[in-house]
């Protein structure tokens, strides 16, 4: 159990809530001090070796002018040469110390300054097993042609390919010049134009001030195809036809957002579909949201996914949090944003089948979660990956508050009050302690008693969901439901269940209420029925693969190592190894597809599956 969690488990609420959570306990960077306001990056992306080398030239604004010293973050990166420059002056040589890393934030750069230079250029170059970056050779994309590179920054992961300061709490501006094997498109979470030719030499410019963690940089066999003017797919030539028939919504949902929160303002809205191994479902990096080909299932019953990362657009890309112990700002609003811009598409029913299912899952990780973790607004997390934090609290109970404020206050009032906290707050980094007081301020006022002290507090810094949340309840659910039962009672054979005209999270509700082991024969009999074992549709293999393993329902093997070799997706794989991983022979069996799935697999991706089994064999 990690130092922090244990400590947490030890310290009464009030004691938490009364701590001093200033600052951002995952940088080095101090910047009270000193600021990047904007970053020129000039490298070279070398397939070969499997790094990025280059330079990188940070101008700063400094707030302390008598301040002589530049703290950067930096992970597993080779620095050769920093230099600093004035204005009116050539280039010096700074005198610099990459600090042993620490097993969380990496290597303090430590610079020392003779006066306060308006420019310092880092002269580095990346290690080939970057957190943040992973590399695949042409067998390991779609077409098989050419190779394949991607960025993932979130949380602090940026500070493995450049050298900055890795803190939400600072936003810059940022160009790059990036050159590589002229086969091979680049883009960056910047401007990207749709006609831009493939020549192994692009430049690219981001004029919005961003936070480090919305920095990214991909390469490959890739082409373009539009959805609108200001909205289209680039993927693998033998994925374009299929993204862009099951995204074809994009450019109606950046109309609904807009409608509801104001005039999208990053310019363009494109998709990038990554290769399998991507390990997270998206990544809402600014202009150019990345996007795992699992949600591509032919009938888009999972473009929600598409809404959510088009609503971080504005919370998160537009208002960001200003430390990951407040990532509930970035992520419980994007939910609750996701599930009005689906409402407004696809109707209160869509909407609602989505709610029941996502708390229907925070439920179930709320057993595992130490209840001080369960705030929303979390202690420091000091000694604790960041990552960590990125549970269903953040998401879920998140989205659950901004509802039980809108139930209270009615959308008449709630909807133009989140919107003008969009407006007010347009590209800056807040805390919770901002979004409280602006509570407080500017909607509480608006209806007098509607909301307690009490109830805001046991919201936002107490355990579990209050007793007073309000509750969600979806009929094409509710008839899910009645399905399983009449199933469990023995009353009707599995093919003979009324599952006419079903959509996909109808079938994740039927799967979320079996118990977690069955007979060997009601296995077979629902695999029979509903053809599970070898599905592509990977929310319900991570439902049914688990249940296959403690079920002992061999027959399904095959299958799942073939889904746990082919996608790297955390969400849809975590928990297939976490239940091989409950007996001595499912672990050896884990330890046998990793072996084959680890060239494929994120560097998160793979420390996550390490973890789950290194845990299981200590006997955690």
């Amino acid at each position: 159990m990690p130092r922090l969690l244990l400590l947490c488990l030890l310290l009464p609420l009030s004691v938490l809530a009364a701590s001093d959570r200033a600052g951002d306990e995952h940088s080095y960077a101090e910047p009270d001090k000193v600021v990047v306001r904007d970053l020129g990056l000039s490298l070279v992306l070398d397939f070969d070796q499997r790094v990025l080398r280059g330079h990188a030239d940070l101008h700063l604004t400094w707030k302390d002018p008598e301040h002589r010293r530049l703290w950067l973050d930096t992970r597993d990166l080779v620095i050769e040469k920093v230099l600093g420059k004035r204005r009116d002056s050539g280039w010096y040589r700074l005198r610099w110390k990459l600090e042993p890393a620490d097993p969380v934030l990496g290597s303090k750069l430590a610079i020392e300054l003779r006066q306060p230079y308006e420019t310092v250029r880092i002269r580095y170059r990346t290690s080939p097993s970057a957190s943040g970056l992973q590399w695949l050779t042409p067998e390991m994309t779609r077409g098989g042609r050419l190779p394949f590179m991607f960025s993932q920054s979130q949380a602090i992961h940026a500070r493995s390919w450049v050298p900055l300061q890795d803190t939400p709490s600072v936003r810059y501006t940022y160009s790059a010049r990036v050159r590589t094997d002229p086969r091979v498109m680049v883009l960056m979470s910047a401007d990207n134009p749709p006609n831009e030719p493939r020549d192994g030499d692009y430049v690219f410019r981001m004029s919005q001030p961003i936070p480090s963690y919305l920095m990214a940089i991909a390469a490959g066999d890739l082409v373009f195809g539009a959805i609108s003017e200001r909205s289209g797919v680039w993927a693998e030539p033998a994925m374009l036809d299929a993204a862009l028939a099951e995204f074809a919504d994009s450019e109606r949902m950046i109309q609904a957002a807009e409608q509801l929160y104001g005039p999208y303002r990053w310019g363009r809205y494109d998709l990038l579909i990554l290769p399998p191994s991507f390990p997270f479902g998206g990544m809402e990096n600014p202009r150019l949201s990345f996007i795992t080909p699992t949600v591509i299932v032919g009938d888009r019953s999972l473009v929600s996914l598409i809404a959510h990362e088009l609503a971080h657009s504005w919370s998160g890309n537009l208002v960001t949090n200003a430390s990951w112990k407040d990532i509930w700002l970035n992520e419980g609003f994007t939910n609750y944003v996701e599930g009005r811009i689906s409402e407004a598409l696809y109707g209160e029913e869509a909407a609602r089948m989505e709610v029941v299912i996502n708390e229907t899952s925070l439920h179930q990780e709320l057993e595992h979660i130490p209840p001080p973790l369960q705030a929303l607004v979390l202690p420091r997390l000091t000694g604790m990956d960041p990552d960590e934090a990125l549970t269903d609290v953040a998401y879920v109970k998140g989205h659950w508050f901004l509802r039980f404020l809108e139930q209270r206050f009615g959308r008449e009032l709630f909807d133009p009050f989140l919107r003008s906290w969009f407006d007010r707050h347009a590209f800056q980094s807040v805390s919770s302690e901002d979004f409280i007081a602006y509570l407080e301020r500017e909607l509480l006022p608006r209806k007098p008693g509607a909301v307690r002290s009490k109830e805001l507090a046991a919201w936002l810094q107490g355990p579990g969901i209050p007793r007073n949340a309000p509750r969600t309840h979806s009929e094409r659910l509710d008839a899910a439901s009645r399905q399983l039962k009449r199933w469990l009672a023995g009353r009707t054979p599995a093919a003979e269940l009324d599952t006419a005209g079903w959509v996909t999270q109808q079938w994740l509700h039927f799967l979320d209420g079996l118990p977690a082991r069955l007979e060997v024969e009601q296995m077979a009999e629902l695999d029979a029925a509903f053809r599970w074992t070898g599905t592509p549709n990977g929310e319900i293999a991570m439902r049914w693969y688990p249940r296959a393993v403690r079920s002992g329902y061999f027959e399904a093997r095959p299958a799942m190592a073939a889904f746990l070799t082919t996608v790297g997706r955390r969400k849809l794989i975590l928990p297939i190894y976490e239940a091989l991983a409950e007996t001595p022979e499912g672990l050896a069996f884990a330890r046998e597809v990793l072996a084959k799935a680890r060239p494929g697999y994120h560097p998160l991706t793979t420390a996550s599956v390490e973890a789950v089994l290194e845990k299981a064999a200590e006997g955690g």
